[in-house]
């Protein structure tokens, strides 16, 4: 009689076993953390490159700290794509990790000094690697379609204010609104609300009701659009809270329970006394 053949845990050996292994390591938390950890030091060392006091004292193991990291960057990308395969290359927030890391393998020629210069894009990474702030540009995202309406509104406003602004005053005020690109850049100062008093005070000696024009321009432009900018942001925000979830939403409120728990006492005794007519359980006084 034969022996049997020594059981042997399916898949324990394959590719697809040890890329699920490598995808739980690199996805777990203490790899996320020490991610987010070279980010951070990778935007400290950033920062000390811009001093020349500080590349004077330890400039040498500041560019050495930043190869290093560089290279565990390149070492977790590698692993990224290794465990997740295509499904990497599907995902928008891991094609950017791949370009901004790759950005740090170009040479240090002259014709590439500028672009070498966005390394420091690197630390954006931590909006792969937060969750809150990933939401967040999400959420901004989202609101492009209404912020792009009310860019256009408020470029209509600007050319229909800058025209008449340069009719009525031009040939008093020509360093301010002496054409019309110099009335729009003034128009856009004067929304900003740098030293717009200035402004609207100079033209008032010619112009006594000059007021009537820049006040309300200011009320529709600064305070009109900067509350619908803020109230679309917020509503898509509020949207991708809502999207994720309903882990995020409030819990109910000890007072909730009571009126809530009210309801579906009554509701219960109706069925109860729905179901006694029918016949099909006996009332209680039948049961007595």
């Amino acid at each position: 009689m034969n022996a049997p053949m020594p059981s042997r845990t399916p898949d324990s050996g394959t590719p697809r076993a040890w890329r699920a292994r490598l995808r739980t390591l690199i996805d777990g938390r203490p790899v996320q953390r020490l991610v987010i950890g070279l980010i951070l030091l990778n935007a400290a060392i950033f920062g000390l490159e811009t001093s020349s006091s500080a590349m004077a004292a330890l400039g040498p193991a500041l560019v050495l700290a930043d190869k290093a990291i560089l290279a565990l960057f390149v070492i977790e990308i590698v692993f990224r794509i290794v465990a997740h395969g295509r499904a990497f290359f599907r995902d928008s927030w891991s094609l950017f990790d791949l370009a901004v890391v790759s950005l740090g393998l170009l040479p240090a020629t002259s014709s590439l000094t500028a672009l070498r210069a966005l390394r420091v894009l690197r630390v954006l990474r931590l909006l792969h690697f937060v969750p809150e702030l990933r939401k967040v540009v999400a959420a901004l995202l989202g609101a492009i379609p209404g912020l792009a309406a009310i860019v256009a509104v408020l470029v209509l406003l600007f050319y229909v204010a800058a025209v008449i602004a340069t009719k009525l005053f031009a040939a008093t005020a020509p360093q301010w609104f002496g054409n019309l690109g110099l009335s729009l850049f003034t128009l856009f100062q004067i929304m900003t609300l740098e030293g717009w008093a200035d402004i609207v005070r100079d033209l008032m000696e010619p112009y006594p009701f000059a007021w009537l024009f820049f006040v309300p321009f200011i009320l529709v432009t600064t305070f009109t659009m900067l509350n619908l900018f803020i109230a679309i942001i917020v509503g898509a925000i509020e949207r991708e809270r809502h999207r994720a979830g309903p882990t995020e939403s409030a819990p109910a409120s000890a007072s909730d329970i009571g009126p809530r728990l009210d309801a579906i006492a009554r509701e219960i005794a109706q069925l109860a006394e729905a179901a006694s007519r029918s016949g099909k359980i006996p009332r209680r006084d039948a049961v007595r």
